[in-house]
């Protein structure tokens, strides 16, 4: 028999309620953070717990093909966390078991303290997803649809805010057909937000959109993040992880070869700085060599390629070289690591390969 804390954190699950709001009803009762984890352990997540997912030894299997290979990670509330890969790294199916769309061949997931193949329900209250593409109702308006989606949670949205937040207000009488591609982005996103979710997730959000609408969802995803929701993206883009990821987890193959910050990958997997420069004649490759943290030098067409360590270091003794020595400078380029770098360092090829 359950005891009563027992039933009432299972009855508040099933209503929807997050961890975080029933842990707040039970302190304003006179329950502690510590006697919710001395009752139910692992099993409750505390108020303000750190990690708000957790995948252990996660497996997806079809046939003969895995395309999940027992992966594991944690996601930290309030962050921004990608999943960096190419087409087919085993991303959106990642991506669909965490959400509960799709059953693991093995392994567990947890979202806020429940557990998605046994609490899928109060689970879908507390996450919101916009999928790679969505289909809304044509008939509706952008207004009329987010009503009806809320009304899926059992709540009234006030949906011309929502479209606010998305820069969509002036579209409220619009249907879906008639916005742009980055419009549709964003809407999807509004409808992802109708039950106010612990979670988003986001799968390839800017796929297919032009530069400028890009950087306008990138500036959606940074707004909803700084509202305090965990924001969890795939993307197959460098740059989009680079900008908007607090962690990424690098995926080929269907397994995490790599998971980190973006700054400790570089260091620890992008290998060195190339400074690339030109001068009013050859300099000598020996002196090259001896400038501090350099790793190797060679000359192709003209053009001086030194490999650095530390370029700051480095640069700072090629001017005091250039001084003198009597060589001048012509232009000068610093190619520092990238993503694209780390990930062929790790996978032996190419992201789009």
């Amino acid at each position: 028999m359950q005891s009563p804390l027992a039933q009432y954190l299972s009855d508040a699950a099933n209503a929807g309620m997050t961890m975080a709001e029933a842990a707040r009803a039970l302190a304003d009762a006179g329950w502690t953070t510590a006697h919710l984890a001395a009752a139910f352990g692992h099993s409750v997540v505390p108020m303000g717990s750190a990690d708000v997912i957790e995948v252990a030894d996660l497996v997806k299997r079809y046939a003969t093909t895995t395309a999940v290979a027992g992966i594991s990670f944690t996601v930290r509330r309030g962050e921004v966390f990608g999943i960096l890969g190419p087409n087919g790294a085993g991303k959106t199916t990642t991506l669909e078991m965490i959400e509960g769309l799709r059953n693991p061949t093995s392994g567990s997931i947890h979202i806020d303290g429940l557990n998605v193949a046994t609490q899928a329900n109060a689970v879908k209250h507390r996450i919101g997803v916009q999928p790679q593409a969505s289909t809304f109702f044509d008939g509706l308006t952008l207004r009329e649809t987010l009503i009806l989606f809320a009304s899926f949670y059992d709540r009234t949205v006030d949906p011309d805010a929502l479209l606010a937040d998305v820069q969509l207000q002036e579209k409220a009488t619009s249907k879906v057909n008639e916005l742009s591609g980055g419009q549709k982005q964003r809407f999807s996103i509004a409808v992802g937000l109708v039950n106010e979710p612990v979670v988003l997730f986001l799968d390839e959000p800017t796929t297919g959109l032009d530069p400028q609408a890009r950087r306008n969802l990138w500036d959606l995803v940074r707004q909803v993040n700084a509202r305090g929701t965990t924001v969890v993206l795939t993307t197959h883009y460098m740059d989009e992880a680079e900008v908007l990821c607090d962690r990424i987890a690098v995926m080929d193959h269907g397994v995490i070869v790599a998971l980190d910050t973006t700054a400790n990958l570089l260091a620890a997997h992008g290998g060195d700085a190339i400074i690339e420069f030109t001068s009013d004649r050859q300099v000598d490759e020996t002196l090259l060599a001896g400038l501090r943290e350099v790793r190797s030098v060679r000359h192709e067409d003209g053009t001086h390629f030194v490999a650095t360590a530390q370029p700051r270091h480095t640069l700072d003794d090629l001017f005091g070289a250039g001084r003198t020595q009597g060589f001048a400078i012509g232009s000068l380029t610093l190619k520092r690591p990238s993503l694209e770098d780390v990930f062929l360092n790790l996978t032996g090829h190419q992201l789009r390969e």
